[in-house]
């Protein structure tokens, strides 16, 4: 359905993103657009806040949580929060920390556990419940720890696949989102991206994310998004949210 609004440019945060993928998709659609993380942005854009987040939270008309951390939120590290690892994964924390967890006890590690787990649920809540009317976030499937720790929580509106929207990859990828609605794949099947893409009946999206190899780079580098997802994104929920605007304001 094409919608229909007068063109005024929104301000758009997107939320912990160093790469300026999501960034400049909203950029490329005529938008006053901005990321913010607490690295440095890969591309030296003067459109990004180094520094929390939380510090940033006000005066938006659209917030997209880009890559929240979610090493401790995610299905896959539940096992973590009733028998500690025995020691911790470089890629997601830093220097001190690897070196105090190595002289914990296991009850100090466990305790470690629940305590990161506090500090990715507090950040995830802050976005979500961010002072915005319209606030999205990706991140893998909760369990139920992190879920009874966010304010507010709500399920996922939609779970989609890069190759749905053109980016040749397969990685289960969820949005909570309130004030906007899900998107709309432009290839709802995998056969239909073949096609549009020009690949065999038998091509399978490759597993870039799950497949690359470990180093100092990996984790930064699985957190990339997806440049075809981001383009839908700036140009559904833009449309979406200026229509929004454009009607409040003509009530």
């Amino acid at each position: 359905m094409q919608l229909e609004f007068d063109f005024t440019p929104l301000k758009v945060l997107i939320a912990c993103e160093y790469s300026g993928t999501v960034r400049d998709a909203f950029l490329a659609e005529g938008h006053d657009a901005w990321s913010c993380d607490i690295l440095a942005d890969d591309t030296g854009s003067n459109r990004h806040i180094r520094d929390d987040v939380r510090n940033h939270l006000t005066g938006w008309d659209l917030i997209i949580v880009a890559h929240p951390p979610c090493t401790r939120l995610c299905n896959s590290g539940v096992r973590w929060l009733t028998e500690a690892p025995k020691r911790l994964n470089p890629e997601h924390h830093t220097a001190a920390e690897v070196a105090a967890y190595a002289r914990m006890t296991d009850a100090q590690r466990l305790a470690f556990m629940w305590a990161k787990l506090d500090e990715g649920a507090a950040l995830f809540s802050d976005l979500w419940n961010a002072p915005c009317d319209r606030v999205v976030c990706e991140n893998p499937v909760m369990h139920r720890h992190a879920k009874a720790r966010i304010r507010n929580y709500a399920e996922p509106v939609q779970s989609i696949q890069p190759w749905q929207f053109g980016d040749w990859e397969t990685k289960r990828t969820h949005f909570w989102a309130r004030g906007v609605a899900p998107l709309a794949p432009l290839y709802p099947k995998l056969d239909d991206a073949r096609r549009a893409l020009g690949l065999p009946a038998d091509a399978k999206p490759v597993t870039r994310v799950h497949s690359m190899a470990p180093g100092p780079e990996r984790s930064k580098e699985r957190s990339r998004f997806f440049p075809s997802v981001a383009r839908e994104m700036a140009r559904q929920w833009g449309a979406q949210s200026m229509q929004q605007i454009n009607q409040a304001k003509a009530a």
